[in-house]
This record gives C-alpha cells, structure tokens and sequence, in this order.
C-alpha cells in the first residue's frame, strides 16, 4: 500500500513538473458592484495564482491530499512576514521534512512575488 502511494506521488509529481501557467498577469483583483448593489464575485490574487497552478495536484484547502492542507498552514504558521518569505522560498525552491517524507516539488520558474501572495492568501486561512 505505501508503494503504491509513493508511486502515484511520484507520478502527481512528475505531472506537476510540466506546468507552464502564466502566473505573472494575475496579480490584481478589481470588485465591481452591479446595478442591484451587490457585489460581484471578488477572488484573492493569491487564490487565483493557486488555481492557475499545480498546487492542487498535492493540495487542498481543507483536506490533506499528498501534501498539507491550506488550512494545517496556516494553523501551524502565523502571518509574520518572516514566514511569508520562508514559504513562499520553500514554494519556489521545494523541501521536504517539515509534514512528512514527501517531497514538494520545486517551482523555480515562479516569481517570489507571486508565491508571496500565495502564501499570503493560505495563511489567510487561519480559522480564530
């Protein structure tokens, strides 16, 4: 059994390593109120970049795929700036150790802006 999730792992992985978003051009969300006054559908930049990349292939939001869930982030690190810029370097350059054996891809060809805004938006998911 745990052969056959480090295979599927690694194939997820190796999937993930062949995506070619363009993440650079999401960087701002304008809101736009409609004649009615409700407002339409506002999504966080960083959200945004998430869902144009390969993080959901090992992520999601509130359950544990291959990787942590969003909301497991969050409870674990506080929105300093500090560990913006750490994880969002451990996006960039990957890393593994930290929530098991599995290791996070690197995305080098990721702009240290964009994975801070990622990040900024998962630590956003801190429940109070």
């Amino acid at each position: 059994m745990e052969k056959t999730f480090l295979i599927l792992g690694a194939v997820v992985i190796f999937m993930a390593s062949f995506s070619k978003a363009d993440l650079a051009k999401e960087k701002t969300v304008v809101a736009t109120a409609t004649t009615t006054n409700h407002v339409s559908f506002q999504s966080n930049p960083g959200e945004k970049l998430i869902n144009k990349s390969d993080c959901l292939g090992c992520h999601n939001k509130t359950n544990k795929i291959i990787g942590p869930a969003y909301v497991e982030i969050a409870k674990k690190y506080p929105a300093t700036e500090k560990n913006i810029n750490m994880l969002a370097d451990k996006i960039i350059k990957g890393g593994t150790g930290v929530w098991g054996n599995m290791p996070m891809t690197a995305h080098a060809t990721l702009k240290k802006d964009d994975a801070k805004l990622m990040v900024k938006y998962i630590l956003s998911l801190k429940k109070k």
